[in-house]
């Protein structure tokens, strides 16, 4: 399996400087990171090692979910994901306190409950999550659109 790069260049102070995070493997962009809109209510056009987490868990998701709904004799129609990552205080150092993953999906062939089951069996696979257990809480709500 290959590996994927990503590079940042940062200059300045903490609170003063910023930086420009690059991904360098597929490269689909550069985007601006300031550590003081990293903890600010709106991110004012730059993101943060949270955002970009939350878009690696969201995705990452999105696949073992496709996987698990396969095995268990159903096929996705279309699957809906969002990953919340929080930022907090732990012991005064900013931490990753939470993640909250919400899925709504149209599938053929599962009732709620099969879809339930399949929702947490990715959880627990996505290698995403793996990556991410030493974080708080990782909670998951899953449901079936109609």
């Amino acid at each position: 399996m290959p590996s994927r790069t990503a590079r940042t260049a940062w200059n300045g102070t903490l609170q003063e400087g910023s930086g420009q995070v690059e991904l360098s493997s597929s490269k689909v962009g550069t985007f601006e990171v300031s550590f003081p809109k990293r903890t600010a209510d709106e991110a004012a056009g730059t993101t943060s090692p949270e955002e970009l987490i939350a878009a690696a868990h969201s995705s990452c998701f999105a696949m073992a979910l496709s996987s698990q709904i396969g095995k268990a004799g159903g096929t996705p129609q279309s699957l809906e994901i969002s990953a919340d990552v929080t930022l907090g205080q732990v012991d005064g150092a900013p931490t990753i306190t939470a993640i909250h993953l919400t899925v709504r999906g149209e599938v053929e062939g599962l009732d709620a409950a099969g879809f339930e089951q399949a929702a947490q069996a990715a959880k627990a696979g996505c290698p995403v999550s793996k990556a991410l257990a030493g974080v708080g809480e990782i909670t998951l709500d899953a449901a079936l659109e109609s």
